[in-house]
């Protein structure tokens, strides 16, 4: 298996910080960091660059909910192998909150985009870019995209200056064919991109699909550390770790992470494979609804809600 040129991206704060809305303590970062680091895990995204005055319920949310820089620097005041990454969307980040990546803590931005904002997600790319950063675009939802919209969408990434482009499996429905068959696709449209993925585990398949992409040539590969992630969760970092081939990475420092940080967690908070979750992957659909059901007093009536969301004429107001 030629995976040497795979590079690990760790989400558990940016995308586990949907299932806790970023209630995670300074020192549960930096231990987070520490052991990352140690591991000799390539990037962690430490949250999403958001602006707090374009988002709603911004003074709810913990820091990592729209980073400051300032705040990073007592965070992490001391920087290892392992750089720094953050998340925006369109439309909730002001650009004059963007310090250059040499005033910055942060060295990869992302832009997440749903196909048909390709064009605004690249003038951010665009921006970050100037301002010296690596770059992403996360186009999401990609079960649902026509072919061509898709093939509009590449064009105008070939002609960007975007580093990385993410193939993302944003409902977990995606098997090990759709798998190759979508990178197979990226890089015969985009032949002089780097190619990123971003998997979920509805179908307990995040990590089978991350290898089937990892073979394929596909470099950023991101996870989380035991899988945390809003709904099902996302690809186990410690799996990667320890599974991919011709790399350095160390696995006991991110078992110790699990140990310390995530078991404790994962009594208080619900993500991962839960029947749902499955539900809502094998109908290549949003998760929303199954995590309505979780936080009702039905939430393990699997068979009614399955029931209500494969049956056309039954809304969800009707009892």
């Amino acid at each position: 298996m030629k995976t040497n040129q795979s590079k690990i991206v760790d989400c558990t704060i940016r995308d586990g910080g949907l299932v806790n809305n970023w209630d995670f303590s300074v020192e549960f970062v930096q231990q987070l960091y520490a052991g990352l680091n140690e591991a000799g895990v390539d990037y962690m995204e430490i949250g999403y660059k958001n602006s707090p005055k374009l988002l709603k319920g911004a003074e709810g949310a913990g820091p990592w909910r729209f980073l400051d820089d300032d705040f990073l620097r007592k965070v992490i005041p001391q920087k290892g192998h392992t750089k720094l990454s953050a998340l925006v969307d369109i439309g909730r980040v002001d650009e004059n909150d963007i310090l250059p990546r040499s005033e910055s803590m942060i060295d990869l931005i992302r832009v997440a985009c749903y196909s048909k904002d390709v064009d605004k997600a690249l003038q951010l790319v665009q921006t970050f870019h100037d301002l010296g950063y690596e770059t992403t675009i996360n186009i999401m939802a990609l079960s649902n995209v026509m072919e061509n919209e898709l093939l509009e969408a590449f064009e105008l990434i070939n002609e960007s200056v975007v580093d990385v482009v993410y193939i993302v499996d944003s409902y977990g429905s995606l098997d090990h064919n759709d798998m190759k068959y979508l990178v197979d696709k990226f890089k015969t449209h985009l032949p002089n991109k780097r190619l990123g993925v971003h998997t979920h585990n509805n179908l307990q398949l995040a990590f089978s699909n991350t290898l089937v992409a990892a073979e394929n040539g596909v470099e950023l590969l991101d996870a989380s550390c035991y899988g945390m992630g809003r709904a099902a969760g996302n690809c186990p970092t410690e799996l990667l770790v320890t599974h991919l081939k011709n790399t350095n990475y160390k696995l006991r420092p991110v078992l110790d992470v699990v140990e310390r940080l995530m078991i404790p967690l994962r009594e208080k908070e619900e993500w991962g494979y839960i029947i749902p979750y499955m539900i809502t992957g094998t109908l290549d659909e949003h998760p929303r609804s199954a995590m309505a059901l979780r936080s009702s007093e039905d939430k393990d009536k699997s068979v009614d809600f399955y029931d209500k969301l494969t049956t056309p004429e039954v809304t969800f107001g009707e009892k």
